[in-house]
């Protein structure tokens, strides 16, 4: 769900405010996000399926069935991480929903107020520090 127009406004705002308030802060934020973290995720995951090819050529290089049997299965987890963080990460300027397609009606509702009553309180701040910095 995208952001409307008015929230957008605000969010650069408050960026801007950030920026301009604590610089360093704001720099050290930018790279700990949700699309760095499953980046890394799915980087893992790759070189652990790499590791797990490895395993199975040993294993049967050796004529070890247990060692490629580990392999399989060391390739096997990390190609799931690797395809389930690869489709959780958020496209770039893409905020990540609260709801997933596969959660029940009932608890995204819940979780749809909840970032709406979020959202207020952020707004309602933001309102009331304009309002304070203005006279």
């Amino acid at each position: 769900m995208p952001l409307s127009e008015h929230e957008q406004r605000m969010l650069e705002q408050m960026e801007r405010a950030l920026y301009a308030e604590d610089p360093k802060f704001a720099t050290a934020l930018e790279g700990s996000g949700l699309r760095t973290y499953t980046r890394r995720r799915v980087y893992q995951a790759v070189v652990g399926f790499l590791v797990g090819i490895g395993l199975l050529m040993a294993g049967m290089v050796a004529q070890q069935i247990w060692i490629s049997v580990v392999g399989f299965l060391v390739m096997l987890g990390c190609a799931v991480l690797a395809v389930t963080g690869w489709r959780k990460a958020p496209k770039p300027g893409e905020q990540k929903s609260g709801a997933a397609p596969g959660k029940a009606g009932g608890a995204a509702a819940r979780q749809s107020r909840a970032r709406r009553s979020m959202m207020n309180r952020i707004e309602d701040r933001w309102q009331r520090r304009r309002d304070e910095q203005g006279h």
